[in-house]
C-alpha cells in the first residue's frame, strides 16, 4: 500500500493530497453554519445595544437634573431649554448658556434619543424619547426637580404617573 493510499480518503485517490482542495458542497456546510451562527447573534447583539442606549438615556436624564441644581443656584431660577444649561456658542457662560452639559445633549439628539426640557410651574420637566421606537429603545424616560426617574414601556412618552425607574 502506498502512502498516498494511507494518507487520502479513498474517494480523492485519483489526486495527491497536496493538490487538495475543498469541495463545493463542503464550503456550502461551512457557510451554513455561519448563517446559523449570525442568525443567533444578531437580534442578542440588538438587544443589547439597545439596553446600553437605554441606560445611557438614564445617565443623560441624571445629567440633566445635576445641571438644573447647579443652575438654579447658579441664577436662582431652572433653565428653560437645553441650550441654556449647554456650552455657549459665542462669548462667555451665562444664563444663556450655562456650560453644565455637553454641546450635544445641548442639541438635544444624543445616543439614539431625543430629550425635551420643558418649564413647569413647579420647575422643570426632562423627557427622552427614542428616535426609532423598538429601534434605539423600548421605553421612555421623565424626571423633573425631584430627581426621580420614570420609565414607559410604550411609545407614548412617560409622564409623572409612569412607574419608577429603578436601576
Amino acid at each position: 500500500m502506498s502512502l498516498v493510499n494511507l494518507i487520502c480518503p479513498i474517494w480523492r485517490r485519483r489526486r495527491h493530497c497536496a493538490e487538495r482542495g475543498f469541495s463545493l458542497i463542503e464550503l456550502l456546510i461551512v457557510i451554513a453554519i455561519i448563517l446559523i451562527i449570525i442568525a443567533i447573534a444578531v437580534p442578542k447583539m440588538n438587544q443589547v445595544r439597545q439596553n446600553a442606549q437605554e441606560m445611557a438615556a438614564v445617565t443623560e436624564i441624571q445629567t440633566v437634573v445635576k445641571a438644573e441644581l447647579q443652575y438654579y443656584s447658579q441664577f436662582g431660577q431652572f433653565a428653560t431649554s437645553l441650550a441654556q444649561l449647554g456650552p455657549p456658542t459665542n462669548g462667555g457662560q451665562g444664563p444663556q448658556a450655562a456650560d453644565l452639559i455637553p454641546g450635544s445633549l445641548a442639541s438635544g439628539s444624543t445616543g439614539g434619543y431625543n430629550f425635551v426640557l420643558t418649564q413647569t410651574p413647579a420647575g422643570y420637566s426632562v423627557t427622552a424619547v427614542p428616535k426609532a421606537f423598538g429601534s434605539t429603545g423600548r421605553r421612555t424616560f421623565y424626571s423633573d426637580q425631584s430627581g426621580v426617574i420614570r420609565q414607559n414601556w410604550s411609545q407614548e412618552s412617560a409622564t409623572a404617573q409612569s412607574p419608577e425607574f429603578k436601576s
